[in-house]
């Protein structure tokens, strides 16, 4: 599995359209061995992406659980690196 696609079920506060979107993306990228695909398969490319990111939210919505959310840290709340430095 990617390692940058995030669990997006029963999270607090939920996912927004953009995180889903962005793990269909790594999905297709996976999928498809692109990281940027041809111009001659950049519709197709981005198509897959719509509809990985339409059944995702699909998927979603009609998932239930009695389990309480688990709380997500949003990119924007990461401590910042020290610039030159790699994540480990």
């Amino acid at each position: 599995m990617c390692r940058n696609i995030r669990r997006l079920y029963n999270c607090d506060p939920p996912v927004e359209t953009e995180e889903v979107r962005a793990s269909a993306l790594q999905f297709v990228r996976k999928v498809s061995g692109y990281r940027k695909p041809s111009r001659v398969n950049e519709a197709a490319f981005e198509r897959a992406v719509d509809e990985v990111t339409a059944a995702t939210e699909r998927l979603l919505a009609t998932l239930e659980t009695k389990a309480a959310p688990r709380s997500l840290r949003r990119s924007r709340d990461k401590p910042q690196q020290w610039p030159g430095r790699r994540a480990t």
